[in-house]
């Protein structure tokens, strides 16, 4: 058996042949949580909440999303809900345990529209998403994913870019940490590691597949946890009251100090928050 925080890769292949990559830790047999991130962002995004759940016991399925980090892209670009909850069902496949699906932002969504797509976890916790979110934060995450066609000329560029977007974060020390959402071309520029067909789509649109998606939430009984940031631009007081009449069982965990990337923001909090939920609805043996 593998030891808490000792990681193996896995790949997995969704079946429109797509790749993915995940990172597996934690006990073979314990309960699962599979993190799924949100859109612009990898699996890295989750490294300290990966590390404290498998440390509980958890085992612990990190995968980049289909057209981000070192997963596939989409040669037909296939990037919509029913082709990511394609993704969910491979990797479910695979198991024998008890599931819980964490997702953030695109996550979230995705695990949304899995359970109304008739996937059963144990528990869902949901990162700063909500079906009815503020159009002003969704567009400024999307605007920030399809600026920069073209790419950087230097790293520098780069985390100009990411400070602009979130001026309230500390600019990183050491830059070259941001490599890990970069990819430098043949040409020398550097480019963010997602597919930019992942944004081509209406929001609009995709939200309105998880209002759907969201009754099966209250339909299935699956305990459903929100995490939100108390800064967050994306969900609201409102967003929150519009779901808790669509899953009245819904439970929510404010995170201050804390904007729409949680995690990242206060990682302590959020998995103080995440880990009690999932060790009520399920427990380890």
């Amino acid at each position: 058996m593998t030891r808490a925080g000792e990681g193996r890769l896995n790949r997995i292949v969704s079946r429109d042949q797509l790749a993915l990559v995940a990172d597996d830790i934690g006990p073979m047999t314990a309960p699962v949580v599979i993190l799924m991130h949100g859109g612009g962002q990898t699996r890295h995004s989750w490294s300290g909440a990966a590390q404290a759940l498998a440390r509980r016991g958890y085992r612990v399925v990190n995968v980049d999303l289909r057209g981000h980090g070192d997963s596939e892209w989409s040669k037909t670009g296939a990037y919509s809900l029913d082709d990511r909850v394609a993704d969910v069902e491979a990797i479910v496949a695979q198991l024998e345990q008890p599931f819980a699906l964490v997702g953030a932002s695109l996550g979230g969504a995705t695990s949304i529209h899995a359970v109304a797509s008739a996937i059963t976890p144990a528990a869902v916790v949901l990162v700063d998403i909500v079906p009815h979110p503020e159009p002003e934060g969704i567009n400024r995450i999307v605007g920030f994913m399809r600026a920069h066609p073209n790419g950087f000329a230097t790293l520098g560029e780069a985390v100009d870019a990411v400070a602009a977007y979130n001026p309230a974060r500390p600019r990183p020390r050491d830059p070259k940490g941001l490599m890990r959402n970069l990819r430098q071309r043949d040409d020398g520029r550097f480019y963010w590691h997602w597919d930019p067909r992942v944004v081509s789509h209406r929001p609009e649109d995709f939200h309105e597949t998880v209002q759907r998606s969201a009754v099966s939430l209250a339909q299935a009984g699956v305990p459903v946890l929100l995490v939100r940031g108390l800064k967050s631009d994306v969900v609201s007081d409102a967003g929150v009251a519009a779901f808790r009449e669509l899953v009245p069982h819904l439970e929510v965990a404010d995170v201050g100090g804390a904007g729409h990337m949680v995690a990242g923001d206060r990682n302590d909090a959020f998995n103080d928050a995440a880990i009690a939920f999932l060790e009520r609805h399920m427990p380890l043996a």
